[in-house]
């Protein structure tokens, strides 16, 4: 991609046009295809997500040439690789970058410039370890990787994970490009700074630059299983807008998985609508949204969030 520096949803419904020659769902499949879900991903599929179903798997059964959704799903039952195709077709992966800014001011304004400041005096080394669980395209993680770049020079280690159980999601989070129209969700001094815009054919795009890319790595993960194979313990885990598409006894396990990778003083992240309340009792809470093992967190200040302020550096 050729580039030069940048002053620089997906459809949650994702219906296709019905196919006549495709038989409408059987109730009894459709409840297969729920028990199956939620046994590989955790993921609760309501009876009012029948037409989701149908409409997002519609164009694989052309593809395959299967009329049926009771062959297809014979088809995905016998064939991993079908599943996780299955899988990517049905996960939602909306995100934009800095979504929930409030978060990001929390980091950028309380918690990042005391570690900073403690590792100036002796009292932490000079490494962060971040994972953000739940990924989608990437866009988080990359917001992140710009924000800790901002804070901490070059001489120190960061590391950003970042999981996710659709593979296609974790594809175009790898190639790192966008429709230049998402740049207006990225604070400016962060686009100019760490952004590339495309030039020529790859007009009306742009790209993450190499500095953030580095800092980010990308593997696929299943949050329904039983152990999670990442290096911890982690200093910031973001798990946001996750949480929704599991019931409650699979949202305990998640959590109680995720926070055991957490690092003592460490900070736990959930969306705006998800709350740990009732779940776990191994966290404070700093906001209803943000969680902490810091026995002295950081407390979000009582202000409107200053976005402009985010890479204004």
């Amino acid at each position: 991609m050729r580039t030069r520096n940048a002053p620089a949803r997906e459809d949650s419904s994702a219906a296709f046009p019905w196919d006549s020659t495709i038989a409408p769902i059987e109730p009894h499949v459709f409840r297969r295809f729920q028990g199956l879900i939620l046994g590989e991903s955790g993921i609760r599929l309501a009876d009012v997500k029948k037409a989701l179903l149908t409409g997002r798997l519609s164009r694989r059964l052309r593809e395959l040439g299967v009329t049926s959704f009771g062959e297809y799903l014979r088809r995905v039952e016998a064939d991993e690789s079908e599943r996780v195709r299955m899988l990517d077709l049905i996960t939602t992966n909306e995100t934009r970058f800095f979504r929930e800014s409030r978060q990001f001011e929390l980091l950028d304004s309380e918690v990042l410039p005391r570690w900073a400041a403690e590792a100036a005096e002796g009292k932490r080394p000079r490494r962060l370890r971040a994972w953000s669980a739940g990924c989608s395209t990437g866009e988080e993680p990359y917001s992140l990787a710009m924000l800790l770049l901002s804070h901490f020079p070059g001489e120190w280690d960061l590391e950003i994970l970042a999981t996710d159980l659709s593979t296609r999601a974790l594809e175009r989070a790898r190639a790192a490009v966008w429709p230049l129209s998402k740049s207006k969700e990225i604070p400016p001094g962060f686009l100019k700074g760490y952004m590339l815009r495309g030039t020529g054919p790859e007009d009306g795009k742009m790209k993450a630059g190499p500095e953030v890319r580095a800092l980010v790595r990308f593997e696929r993960l299943n949050l329904n299983d039983a152990t999670y194979e990442v290096r911890g313990p982690f200093d910031l885990i973001l798990c946001r807008n996750v949480l929704i598409y599991f019931d409650a006894e699979g949202k305990r396990r998640v959590i109680e998985r995720l926070l055991s990778h957490l690092g003592p003083a460490g900070y736990f992240f959930v969306g705006h609508a998800e709350s740990l309340n009732g779940i776990t009792d191994r966290v404070r809470a700093v906001t209803p949204s943000v969680y902490t093992t810091d026995p002295a967190p950081a407390r979000m200040r009582g202000v409107p969030p200053a976005r402009e302020r985010l890479g204004a550096r």
